[in-house]
C-alpha cells in the first residue's frame, strides 16, 4: 500500500511539475484523472501497438458498459500517443492531431451517455489539448524527446496547442498568426 501511495505522489509530482512547465493548470479531478491513466497505462506497452481507429469502430459497434469501457480506452491511449508517443503518428503516416480528433471523439460520446463520470468525459473532451500540452511537457523535460519545429506547426495550427506554438517561438523570431481562411474554427495559422 505504501509503495503504490509513492507511486501514486510521484505521478502526482510529475504531472503538476509539467503544468508548471507548460504554463497550464488542470482542474483537480482532469489532473487525477491524467495521473491515474498514467499508472494504468504505463506498464501496458502493447497499447502502442493498437489500431486505435479499429478500436474506436468496434466500440461504436458495441453497446452498454463495453462500448463505454472500449471508448474510455480509444480516448485514454489517444491522449497518451499525443502527448508521450506523437512521433509514432509520424511513423503511422498521419499527423498528431487525427489522434487529437480520435480521442475527443470518444470522449465526446462518452460524455453524451449516461456514464456516472459523464461530465469528466465532457469536460476532457474540451480540454484534451490541455492535457496533452501537459504530457508533451512531461516528454520535454528530456531535451532529446522535444517535437521538430514542422511538427510543432502542425500541431499548434490543426489543434491550437499552447504548449506548441512556445516551443516554435523558442526556434523563431517569427510569430505564428491565425490563419482568417482556415475551414477549421481555431488553431489554423502561419507563420510571420
Amino acid at each position: 500500500m505504501d509503495k503504490e501511495n509513492g507511486q501514486l505522489s510521484q505521478w502526482h509530482s510529475l504531472v503538476s511539475d509539467a503544468e508548471q512547465l507548460a504554463g497550464i493548470q488542470l482542474e483537480p479531478d482532469l489532473e487525477s484523472y491524467l495521473v491515474f491513466t498514467l499508472m494504468r497505462y504505463l506498464s501496458r506497452p502493447e497499447m502502442t501497438q493498437r489500431v486505435l481507429a479499429l478500436d474506436y469502430l468496434q466500440a461504436a459497434l458495441s453497446q452498454g458498459r463495453e462500448q463505454q469501457h472500449q471508448l474510455r480506452d480509444v480516448g485514454d491511449q489517444c491522449l497518451l500517443y499525443c502527448g508521450l508517443f506523437p512521433r509514432r503518428a509520424e511513423r503511422r503516416r498521419v499527423r498528431v492531431s487525427y489522434y487529437v480528433d480520435l480521442g475527443r471523439s470518444a470522449y465526446r460520446h462518452l460524455g453524451d451517455s449516461r456514464d456516472p463520470l459523464s461530465t469528466l468525459y465532457t469536460e476532457l473532451a474540451l480540454t484534451f489539448v490541455m492535457a496533452m500540452d501537459v504530457l508533451q511537457a512531461i516528454r520535454n523535460m528530456r531535451q532529446e524527446q522535444r517535437l521538430d519545429p514542422l511538427n510543432n506547426l502542425e500541431l499548434w495550427q490543426d489543434t491550437g496547442s499552447a504548449l506548441a506554438q512556445q516551443s516554435l517561438k523558442q526556434v523563431t523570431d517569427a510569430t505564428p498568426q491565425a490563419d482568417p481562411d482556415s475551414r477549421r474554427t481555431r488553431g489554423k495559422g502561419r507563420l510571420h
